[in-house]
């Protein structure tokens, strides 16, 4: 009992004498760096080049296997895409197994198997490794690509980008892309449909035999299992793999601006901005301002704490987030600040980007905030070391990218060395907004002005969606033209009042290709609010219904992939219009307020463009063609991060038994083209259909 008493005793002593000399009001300082373990990677190389990086990991009885191609491919020039579909024809079958079997075979393991243009990667449970190694070496080496399946790729890829068109996110890309490096360097390079097109089956097979070959290759193994059992198999399976010499191309370096250089993409039903202040960057892995930089870009906005974060959402509420990034290459970097702003305060989020990019530059971090940083960035790196993924990728790192041996092993106490000062002069090098593409896809009648301000001599450049220069058509003076007066004459075009005013009934069947399926809408309008809109789709020979809409009366639903909602507030209102076949001649019993806000080109015709707002205020905009007096297309604004919808009207012709009423045999959106395939009027659809 004593012995116990005078231990806690002491205990207290020594405790209370610790209190008395610690002074609170200091900080204590940062200890060392920890000191880095890597996990083991064990590795051996073939005779035919192929480099292997085994990462022993016991927890779990799976396997996972990755190759990765260590190449600088040729520019793709008329051909721009054709990379992308060689990961996809590897996958499609090969000399000894059809697709079908391919897959059948993947899926009979409960594997995963597939590849990309740089390399090809295989999870699976560990007792099917050999046969998990045998269909990845047959994906590999005994390839088959067949212009079918090439096909379907094109046409796949094809609707794709008629979706992007109008996509904020897919056409900042494409231009970031143009403006950063050029079309003269890979990174650079941008897809249109012309390029995908050209596309030949030759043309990727010269891809697949030039690159894919195993001296270029680093091939990693990680799981639950040891260098001494993989190397055979290795061996066995990859063995024969030809080695070839492979060509390395050249690319010049792209260079940042010398004077801020404002590109400016006009984007149909824009309700806010994605803007991007970005340049490309000479940084290479192991620079010495690496960690620098990585640090300098973490404060201005490599998260919720970053200061672009804190001043644009936390202080002025203008937009959900905003971040920068930055990366080191080893043939070139890049750095952008990021953002998305409603209209009305795009220019002023961009001046507060630019703000706290100028402040990173003039201003030293205070220390609190550099070592937060430098705490943050640590912990997610030592965090990312508990992945054996995450630790071969970073053995092939260090050879594929000539970095020190001991790179890894000293990231903390490199990372730990970084200075205010050091930030500083990393922010002045490589986020300077006085070198940077401002570049702002969004409305160009609300937005585009604004923006001047932030370019050399007050000068704006437009862009398409692809990144080409354009000159954007200017809109011109409607006259004395009125809204009444364009829907007056658009209401005789469809083939006149009587003619509208005698259907009861309408049923049509439009088909059109979308994302390599086929889609069929089915719609069904009847007198008394009543709606009924199908759609099916049919992928890969299967047939599902993706959406379906009743409205009967004052009441209805919404069925989306088994879920079903009733039909509300907005959504009511809009499929009541949507069932009245005669809404065009009495805009005002659903609050519709059409103005004329001139002459634009659609299309390279000439259209009114008449803005309609809702008796909720919402916007849309609608094109009638001034020599047809027909609706060519209808922009509806979208809200927050839905990018809206763009629809074209074409092919109006007149529809049978109707009394001279004319409908369009084209609809095109969300990048497919719908043709009208059957069309009822006054058939008398049954009550039934709309329950």
């Amino acid at each position: 009992m004593k012995k116990i008493t005078l231990s806690i005793i002491a205990l207290a002593i020594s405790a209370s004498s610790w209190a008395q000399t610690l002074d609170r009001s200091q900080r204590p300082k940062p200890g060392p760096a920890p000191e880095i373990k890597m996990g083991k990677t064990e590795t051996f190389t073939l005779p035919n080049g192929l480099k292997v990086f085994v990462v022993e990991n016991h927890k779990l009885p799976t396997v996972s296997m990755s190759i990765q191609l260590d190449i600088r491919q040729e520019l793709q020039g008329s051909m721009a895409g054709y990379s992308d579909f060689v990961g996809e024809l590897l996958s499609s079958g090969t000399k000894t197994r059809s697709k079908d079997k391919l897959n059948e075979e993947i899926d009979f393991i409960g594997a995963s198997i597939s590849a990309n243009a740089e390399g090809a990667i295989a999870f699976g449970l560990k007792k099917n490794q050999n046969k998990m190694m045998e269909i990845l070496s047959d994906m590999i080496l005994n390839s088959d690509f067949k212009q079918e399946e090439l096909d379907k790729l094109k046409t796949q890829a094809l609707s794709g980008l008629e979706t992007n068109k109008n996509d904020p996110d897919a056409m900042m890309d494409n231009v970031q892309k143009v403006l950063n490096y050029t079309t003269n360097h890979p990174y650079g390079e941008v897809e249109t449909e012309e390029s995908i097109k050209a596309i030949t089956l030759d043309r990727c097979k010269k891809y697949y035999d030039t690159y894919f070959r195993p001296n270029v290759a680093y091939m990693a193994i990680v799981g639950d299992i040891t260098a001494a059992e993989i190397k055979p198999l290795v061996a066995k399976y990859f063995g024969a793999w030809v080695k070839k010499e492979v060509p390395v191309a050249m690319y010049s370096q792209p260079e940042a601006p010398l004077s801020p250089k404002v590109a400016f993409v006009p984007r149909d039903a824009a309700v806010q901005s994605v803007i991007s202040i970005t340049r490309p960057l000479d940084l290479k892995p192991g620079a010495a301002d690496e960690f620098a930089a990585k640090v300098a870009n973490t404060i201005l906005g490599g998260g919720s704490q970053g200061r672009l974060f804190l001043n644009l959402r936390e202080k002025h509420a203008w937009t959900y987030g905003s971040y920068s990034s930055l990366s080191s290459d080893i043939l070139v970097g890049n750095f952008g600040a990021e953002a998305k702003a409603r209209n009305p305060v795009s220019d002023s989020s961009v001046a507060e980007i630019i703000a706290e990019m100028n402040r990173l530059q003039t201003e030293d971090v205070d220390k609190e905030s550099l070592q937060n940083t430098l705490n943050y960035i640590g912990g997610n790196f030592a965090i990312s070391l508990e992945s054996p993924q995450r630790i071969a990728q970073l053995a092939i790192n260090i050879e594929r990218l000539k970095l020190p041996a001991d790179y890894y092993q000293n990231y903390l106490k490199n990372l730990n060395a970084v200075t205010a000062a050091d930030v500083k002069a990393a922010a002045q090098k490589y986020m300077n907004p006085r070198n940077m593409n401002i570049i702002v896809v969004g409305s160009k009648e609300e937005v585009a002005s604004k923006m001047a301000r932030f370019g050399k001599n007050n000068i704006i450049t437009y862009y398409d969606n692809y990144g080409n220069i354009i000159v954007p058509s200017e809109t011109k003076s409607a006259g004395n033209v009125t809204a009444e007066d364009v829907m007056k004459n658009y209401v005789a075009a469809l083939g006149g009042e009587k003619a509208i005013k005698s259907l009861k009934d309408i049923k049509t069947v439009r088909k059109g290709a979308l994302q390599g399926g086929e889609i069929t809408i089915m719609n069904f309008q009847k007198q008394g609010s009543k709606l009924k809109a199908v759609v099916n789709g049919t992928f890969n020979g299967q047939t599902m219904n993706l959406s379906r809409t009743v409205l009967n009366g004052d009441k209805g639903y919404q069925e989306t992939q088994g879920k079903k909602q009733e039909l509300s507030g907005d959504d009511l209102d809009q499929a009541k219009e949507q069932a009245d076949m005669q809404a065009d001649l009495n805009p005002e019993k659903y609050g519709d307020k059409r103005t004329v806000k001139g002459i634009v080109q659609v299309n390279g015709a000439d259209a009114y463009m008449v803005e309609n707002l809702d008796k909720k205020g919402k916007k849309s905009t609608e094109y009638y063609d001034v020599n047809t007096n027909l609706l060519v297309k209808q922009v509806q604004a979208g809200e927050g991060d839905n990018p809206g919808m763009v629809m074209e009207f074409g092919d109006y012709k007149e529809v049978p038994n109707a009394n001279g009423y004319k409908m369009p045999f084209s609809l095109k959106m969300m990048g497919g083209e719908f043709k009208i395939q059957t069309v009822e009027v006054n058939k008398g659809i049954a009550d039934k259909e709309f329950e």
